[in-house]
């Protein structure tokens, strides 16, 4: 009897913990949630932008800023995706930058600054890469942690936590990279 009970507790179990992280996600919202999606998502986009300039040939990029851009664009893509089914989710509407320079939001360049970074190869290309990138992650982690200290929702400030992690762990590389 006591070996058909356990598989049952177990089930009620998870089902239960189940339950309980399906209710941390039902809590709800708050405005600094939303803000953080609407600001993250042309962050990360112009992240991938300028990850997507170091894998192109014509940027003579080094390896290593290539497999760094590399990881950066696999990351921030299914970010962006995931933010934006939050803000269809909470009927929140994505800002639209397309028709106005973002280097006044913090970390982003400036449609000047990234003409300069298309222009630039080879170890030009890389320091250059590497400078607005540290910069542009620093922006990112200041976003973030304000998203940890001051948004709801739960699935969000994960995310916020994990974009904390990954960023400051390739500043440091970047950093390693630029000496």
């Amino acid at each position: 009897m006591t070996r058909r009970l356990i598989p049952l507790l177990a089930a009620a179990v998870l089902a239960l913990a189940g339950c309980g992280s399906q209710s941390d996600t039902d809590a709800g919202h708050n405005d600094a949630d939303v803000t953080f999606a609407q600001q993250m998502i042309p962050h990360h986009q112009q992240a991938v932008e300028m990850a997507e300039m170091a894998l192109d040939p014509a940027r003579e990029a080094s390896e290593p800023v290539r497999d760094l851009a590399g990881r950066i664009g696999d990351a921030q893509q299914p970010e962006i995706e995931t933010m934006q089914g939050w803000l269809e989710d909470w009927d929140a509407k994505a800002e639209d930058h397309s028709d106005h320079d973002m280097g006044g939001m913090t970390g982003m360049m400036s449609d000047d600054q990234m003409s300069a970074l298309a222009a630039a190869t080879g170890t030009d290309f890389d320091r250059m890469w590497l400078q607005m990138m540290i910069e542009h992650h620093e922006g990112a982690v200041e976003m973030a942690e304000t998203e940890v200290a001051d948004g709801q929702d739960s699935q969000a400030k994960a995310l916020a936590r994990a974009i904390i992690d990954a960023q400051r762990a390739e500043i440091t590389e970047m950093t390693r990279l630029l000496a």
